[in-house]
């Protein structure tokens, strides 16, 4: 008890001398500082959140200097305080969706998650027509109230009217509604094309590969603009499959940004290898990635998993 109470009183007597790193997003820090004249290294991590009823219902009872950061059809992000006070700084990225949907309860529940391949012809004949009523439900609105103008204009930092003004390879690069809009290890943005056709890598084709190529030239050239302190071989460009939403979209991350299960194998597919894959695959400019096998991560509650491949898993084991 002695030892710990002398232990405890150690943190107090800390005095900064500089920060040595921050990672994982911001959320720990390495200080280097000095106790009775001693060197000393302290370590701060933002301590997990509590799991039981109560404890939640108090922590949205201490949220505090709630601000707004954006709003685009359901969904609205913001920034926070964790404690009561309004000189508390902003420590918490709140991110809103209202009315939701069960595929967003589905999407956010812990949930197992499983390896599926789809060939050229679960694609065809199951994938699609999937993708395509998703499409025709309405949950790309937020989307095209960017596209048209209507939403987070402020937060489009860069369009590109396509090269020599093709207005089918247009695209924005706007700030992503994850991105906390000011740590720069954690940059997060986010690309979306104009032409409503292509709704995600699997119709890409070798024809677009030199399109493929301006973009990525385009995006590190306007990303390195807006953020100077960036440099362009500190920028990862992938796409999501299954992607959250059917519009194709490309992520655009800083290197050192916490590599969550979002930008894993399975999940994450890198744009530089996606234009190699198309340059080598065999065939005409139609070929592309619709003509592959794909193998990713599903969670056991997504759709796809409970009305496709779980049901092709029964019939191969049967």
């Amino acid at each position: 008890m002695e030892e710990q109470l002398a232990s405890e009183t150690l943190v107090p007597l800390f005095k900064l001398d500089r920060l040595l790193n921050q990672d994982q997003g911001g959320r720990r820090i390495a200080l280097l500082g000095t106790i009775n004249d001693q060197p000393a290294l302290l370590t701060a991590e933002r301590a997990a959140f509590p799991s039981d009823s109560k404890a939640l219902e108090a922590f949205q009872r201490c949220l505090s200097n709630v601000k707004n950061l954006g709003t685009n059809d359901i969904y609205h992000w913001y920034l926070a305080s964790a404690g009561q006070g309004e000189n508390n700084p902003p420590d918490l990225k709140l991110n809103l969706i209202c009315p939701c949907t069960e595929k967003h309860i589905k999407k956010y529940s812990a949930q197992g998650v499983r390896m599926v391949t789809e060939t050229p012809e679960i694609y065809r004949e199951q994938v699609r027509p999937y993708i395509a009523k998703q499409r025709e439900e309405g949950r790309l609105d937020w989307v095209f109230n960017i596209l048209e103008g209507r939403k987070e204009q402020k937060d489009i930092i860069y369009r590109d009217p396509g090269q020599e003004g093709a207005k089918d390879e247009a695209f924005l690069l706007a700030l992503d509604l994850n991105w906390d809009r000011k740590t720069l290890t954690s940059l997060h943005l986010l690309v979306i094309v104009e032409r409503r056709d292509l709704w995600s890598l699997r119709d890409l084709k070798k024809s677009h590969v030199t399109w493929l190529r301006h973009m990525r030239d385009k995006i590190l050239e306007a990303t390195v603009t807006k953020y100077p302190e960036v440099e362009k071989d500190q920028i990862k460009l992938y796409f999501h499959y299954q992607p959250t939403f059917y519009h194709l979209h490309i992520h655009v991350v800083h290197v050192m940004l916490e590599p969550t299960a979002t930008q894993a194998i399975g999940k994450a597919f890198g744009l530089e290898n996606l234009i190699s894959q198309l340059e080598t695959l065999s065939g005409g400019p139609d070929d592309g990635m619709a003509d592959v096998s794909l193998t990713y991560v599903l969670g056991e509650a997504h759709d796809l998993w409970t009305q496709v491949f779980r049901p092709l898993k029964g019939g191969a084991e049967g």
